[in-house]
């Protein structure tokens, strides 16, 4: 791993490059449905800019942690390439000076519940059954300083 770049608050200008993590992301999951066209991606992560807590990692954006700071949830991570401590570097950047967090994740995205695995984190109850739109189930995690 190599030393990763630090965190910073998201802006508006940084929303077409997170929606282009994301939508990267989803053309490359197989098990995930294309749900949403690109440029509604874009729009989801721009309405929920003023309302959430959002860390972008890179120069151009490699990744970004979306956090509800009344909810305590994080409601997306996404990195562009693994293995280079983008991942921690954002979740370090949201756990400061918490002492819980949770979210939700696929159950087929085992690589993401063993990197929140290793950041702390543990399955709360068993599968979640998605509500339609959603059709993934989910897993719930949570963590605790």
């Amino acid at each position: 791993m190599t030393d990763a770049p630090m965190p910073r608050r998201a802006t508006a200008e940084d929303v077409p490059a997170m929606a282009a993590v994301v939508n990267a992301w989803v053309d490359a999951t197989e098990w995930f449905p294309r749900d949403h066209a690109p440029e509604v991606i874009e729009g989801f992560i721009r309405d929920a800019l003023p309302y959430r807590e959002i860390w972008v990692i890179g120069a151009p954006v490699a990744g970004y942690l979306s956090f509800d700071p009344e909810s305590g949830r994080i409601g997306g991570l996404y990195c562009l390439r693994q293995g280079e401590g983008l991942g921690k570097a954002l979740m370090d950047a949201v756990k400061a000076g918490r002492t819980h967090l949770w979210l939700q994740t696929h159950v087929p995205n085992l690589r993401a519940q063993a990197f929140y695995r290793r950041e702390g984190f543990v399955q709360v109850g068993g599968e979640i059954t998605p509500e339609p739109p959603d059709t993934v189930p989910e897993l719930r995690m949570e963590w605790r300083a």
